[in-house]
């Protein structure tokens, strides 16, 4: 049996590798390494994947969130409604903006924000919102925009883990995760869904004056070459990245449809386990199974971890302390924000491996491993 991977990145590129070489070598030729031609193809192309106006890359999932606070002019003392059940990445630009994280419960089912919850943390200081489309399924967005339009608050989704997922309106129309808030923002680090060799990222907007805003603030602020407006960063995916994000687009939906047939697997498996919850799915979203994240029940999540160690299969809890209980935000009140949901996934989630790649002998070892661990547990 081939060794089992989280992401298994090296046999996903073997399958892609002439392409891959060849794109990387053609950009090597050209030597246009900053602002070559693949990074406006390729921007060009994810705009039309994902059905929006404007694509503007950077460098990374995280300067794409600053990027966006930035653009939307939140100044130092604002209020950002967040989940504090997500990679701290998501907080942390928050905190170093001077802005104020308020964190919010998370829907026990989707481990997305639970969007009752977020009325009751608006405050006149509040002035966006940050949901994260955790592990693959989408936050439930419909009610989230409307509750938004009524505080005239910004929203800003973090698409870092759902990227090509679908998001279903009661009138029946869809669309893209990151295409339904004011501005999306996504990461291609190499674990991504879409990943690149490197890192890199994204921000998506549909707003025409917002755009122009958001690609001035990623070039150092600049209106025109040497003309800097306002305070900016300098924020760029740069071209071998883009050269490669270019070859693994068009795949994206077939890589998305891979790990969905892993999920069903696993859910086949552990169907009926009462010590399990499996992932769930709502049904005005699809899941793209970034993660395939188990809740357990009755069992000691940690010598499970452990015990699949032992057994080589290789199982990642995300994440085991929630940013609100984090040191870095004792300042900002943390530890005193009332988060039941978000305290008790912690110390029950794991996640199995999945990935492109996967084959049915790993599948099986992994899935009689998890069963023979739950079925005679270790005294």
């Amino acid at each position: 049996m081939v060794p089992i991977q989280m992401v298994d990145l090296k046999r996903q590129y073997n399958k892609i590798k002439p392409q891959v070489d060849a794109a990387i070598q053609e950009v090597l030729e050209s030597s246009a390494f900053i602002n070559g031609g693949a990074v406006q193809k390729f921007s060009a192309e994810l705009q039309q994947y994902l059905d929006i106006k404007h694509v503007i890359p950077c460098a990374n999932g995280t300067d794409a969130l600053q990027i966006a606070m930035m653009a939307l002019g939140l100044q130092p003392g604002d209020e950002v409604i967040t989940p504090s059940f997500t990679f701290i990445a998501t907080a942390e630009v928050i905190a170093m903006l001077q802005l104020k994280p308020v964190f919010v419960d998370v829907d026990p089912q989707t481990y997305c924000l639970d969007v009752a919850a977020i009325e009751k943390a608006i405050t006149p200081k509040t002035k966006a919102i940050v949901p994260v489309h955790l592990y693959g399924h989408v936050t439930d967005m419909e009610p989230l925009m409307a509750l938004a339009a009524r505080h005239n608050l910004y929203v800003i989704e973090d698409n870092a883990q759902a990227i090509g997922a679908d998001y279903t309106f009661a009138d029946g129309t869809t669309k893209k995760a990151g295409t339904i808030g004011h501005i999306g923002c996504t990461s291609f680090f190499p674990s991504k869904n879409l990943g690149c060799y490197g890192d890199g990222g994204a921000i998506f907007t549909n707003d025409d004056a917002l755009a122009a805003q958001l690609r001035m603030v990623a070039n150092h602020g600049q209106s025109a070459r040497y003309y800097h407006d306002v305070v900016g960063c300098n924020s760029r995916l740069d071209t071998i990245q883009a050269a490669v994000l270019r070859i693994k687009l068009p795949l994206l939906d077939e890589y998305i449809k891979a790990r969905r047939a892993v999920a069903d697997a696993y859910d086949a498996a552990f169907a009926g386990m009462p010590q399990i919850t499996t992932p769930f799915r709502a049904a005005n979203s699809t899941h793209v199974f970034h993660q395939y994240t188990l809740q357990l029940h009755d069992a000691d999540r940690n010598k499970l971890q452990q015990y699949l160690q032992e057994k080589n299969v290789p199982a990642m809890i995300y994440y085991p302390v929630p940013a609100h209980r984090q040191k870095m935000f004792a300042d900002f009140g943390g530890a005193a924000f009332d988060l039941p949901v978000t305290d008790n996934l912690t110390t029950r989630v794991i996640s199995l491996p999945i990935h492109t790649e996967m084959d049915n002998d790993q599948l099986d070892h992994i899935i009689q491993s998890v069963k023979s661990f739950l079925n005679n547990p270790p005294a």
